[in-house]
């Protein structure tokens, strides 16, 4: 499997990027994770988030591309404005409880999704005109210049929302981990988080980097 940005959202965000790694996973739901959810606190105000930097480069690429980021909210910035609420983020289990723990960490948006039910490689573009992203729990979010991952079979998420064709579920055993990244700041952090969170509470093993 290889990650690819087509050309032209690689021109239109000369900065964006992935960290993506493959990984085997040990797939649970154990004490010690979900109260490192329940635990999340973000410095920050609520009337902060949009001004905070790195949700900024999240916000300024979603403009860029022609997308309305409080329209179609970057999932990062949903799960931010959440903890600084007070509202407790669901805890679905282990594999993606560690997503959202990572996304809120890093304030940026990241997929956790099922490897084994990706066909070929993954191409990151521009969504088109009349194509839609079948997002968990919130029905279908219209993908038009939203950046979209698609496999051979079609879109599987974006950073609004993954869908629920590649969602992890009791019987994941691999799965594919991307931090979506709109700028370059703190990418090398961002990449130890993941590595340190899914090899510690997940114990990932061969671990590939895309």
């Amino acid at each position: 499997m290889k990650i690819k940005i087509d050309q032209l959202l690689q021109e239109k965000l000369p900065e964006f990027s992935v960290i993506g790694y493959l990984m085997d996973v040990e797939n649970n739901k154990t004490d010690e994770v979900f109260n490192l959810l329940n635990n999340l606190e973000v410095d920050l105000k609520i009337e902060e988030v949009t001004n905070d930097s790195l949700i900024k480069e999240t916000r300024d690429g979603y403009k860029r591309l022609g997308k309305d980021p409080s329209h179609t909210r970057p999932a990062c910035e949903a799960l931010i404005r959440r903890v600084i609420k007070g509202i407790k983020l669901y805890s679905l289990g282990d594999l993606i409880d560690l997503g959202n723990i990572l996304s809120v960490k890093t304030k940026r948006s990241v997929c956790v999704v099922d490897a084994n039910k990706i066909a070929g490689d993954v191409v990151i573009r521009i969504g088109c005109d009349g194509e839609y992203v079948d997002a968990i729990n919130r029905g279908q979010i219209n993908a038009y210049n939203l950046p979209v991952y698609v496999d051979e079979i079609g879109i599987f998420g974006s950073p609004t929302s993954d869908t629920i064709r590649t969602s992890v579920t009791i019987d994941t055993k691999q799965i594919l981990v991307m931090i979506i990244c709109f700028g370059f700041s703190n990418k090398e952090e961002n990449e130890k988080l993941l590595l340190d969170l899914y090899q510690t509470y997940a114990n990932a093993k061969n671990l590939i980097k895309l």
